[in-house]
């Protein structure tokens, strides 16, 4: 029998594949919902910011939610939209019939740009798509200084009965 030299680094196949498994592992049990079942299904939407001319536009899929569903804060220049969809399980005996569907709370946040009106920002929301219209903040504008002549430095007054310098 021949004796082969464990290379732990070879082409990071070994204890790359090992921690792979580690990974899957430990991630699978703290994801649990029972602990030993199935791994829960965190629902995170998915939200686009997309920069036009005058604002900036926040697009989020929410299917399955209403606007009392989500909820919208702006605090120290972030805004936060978060809410919660109920679970869907459905299960069905005989010849067997499953329905998940992701659920739970969700929260996203974005740094607004400096500057921005938070009295300003709008949201609509129309066929599972909340959009937050944020209006862009006025960009400084350059001012020009105006150079002033300086004065003529005043003489200098001599002393009493003296003579002027």
């Amino acid at each position: 029998m021949a004796l082969i030299r464990w290379e732990p680094s070879r082409r990071g196949g070994e204890l790359h594949s090992l921690q792979r498994e580690f990974n899957r592992l430990f991630g699978t049990a703290f994801d649990s919902q029972t602990g030993v079942v199935a791994p829960a299904r965190r629902w995170v939407p998915a939200i686009d910011v997309v920069e036009e001319e005058e604002r900036y536009a926040l697009r989020a899929d929410l299917p399955g939610l209403s606007e009392d569903d989500v909820k919208i804060e702006v605090e120290d220049g972030v805004l936060t939209v978060s809410g919660e969809r109920g679970s869907e399980s459905e299960q069905r005996k005989e010849g067997y019939y499953r329905l998940e569907r992701s659920s739970g709370s969700f929260s996203r946040s974005v740094r607004l740009p400096q500057g921005v009106e938070v009295d300003a920002i709008e949201a609509s929301f129309a066929n599972g798509v909340l959009e937050v219209s944020i209006p862009k903040p006025e960009q400084a504008k350059p001012r020009r200084v105006e150079i002033k002549a300086a004065a003529a430095e005043p003489k200098a007054v001599a002393a009493e009965g003296g003579e002027q310098a």
